[in-house]
């Protein structure tokens, strides 16, 4: 009886050990997958690893991350934003997930649940290109005084200088302006909005005078003159 206890005892962990071994295995397979498909710009073959991936590792997968990247990359916004939301569930303070939440939001058109999102980076970081987002949503739902006081929060807080904001001039051009002339520029079109024409023409050209060849910023200048 004995022996025959050990016996199966012996035969389980050569069997756990087994799996342990196979498991490891092909999480370093799907890895080498991923990176081959990585080279050859394959995403669907990125995306079906990732997942094979997560399910070797469990609920609490990295890839989970990385898998939402993928999809944001691919602007496939509510794949982005269901896996996003598996990431916040573990680490609900996780900057860079909440960001791509945010923006995937509204991307779909989500803005009262994107501005929500906004909000929560934007307490949690501190950052003014949070805040500028933010305060630029609020903006864009009529929510003037929120804006305001959002883009003046802004303001007080320090620049990185790794930032740039991309504006339409045309249908065929865009511009990559400063985050410090953008926010100057978004608090003078509050202001507009708020009827504070004086405040807001000051902001213009403080826009121009961090970078003068902002277009918008020159054009709206314009109309003042």
């Amino acid at each position: 009886m004995k022996k025959g206890i050990v016996f199966t005892l012996a035969v389980f962990l050569f069997l756990a050990g087994f799996a342990q071994n196979s498991k490891t295995e092909s999480i370093a397979l799907e890895k080498e997958i991923i990176k081959s498909a990585k080279k050859m710009g394959d995403p669907a073959v990125v995306t079906s690893s990732m997942y094979r991936l997560i399910a070797l590792e469990g609920a609490n997968s990295t890839y989970k991350d990385s898998l939402a990247y993928v999809y944001f990359s691919s602007r496939k916004y509510a794949s982005c934003f269901l896996m996003a939301n598996e990431v916040l569930e573990r680490d609900p303070k996780n900057e860079a997930v909440l960001e791509l939440k945010a923006i995937s939001l509204e991307s779909l058109g989500a803005l009262d649940k994107s501005l929500e999102a906004f909000q929560e980076l934007f307490d949690i970081s501190q950052n003014n290109y949070h805040g500028y987002n933010l305060s630029k949503l609020q903006l864009s739902v009529k929510k003037y005084e929120d804006a305001y006081k959002t883009i003046k929060e802004v303001e007080a807080l320090n620049d990185t200088g790794k930032y740039k904001v991309t504006f339409a001039i045309n249908k065929n051009h865009t511009q990559q302006i400063e985050l410090l002339a953008a926010i100057s520029y978004l608090k003078a079109l509050i202001e507009e909005e708020l009827n504070r024409k004086d405040e807001a023409k000051a902001n213009f050209e403080k826009a121009l005078k961090i970078q003068p060849e902002f277009v918008l910023a020159k054009e709206k200048l314009d109309t003042y003159n």
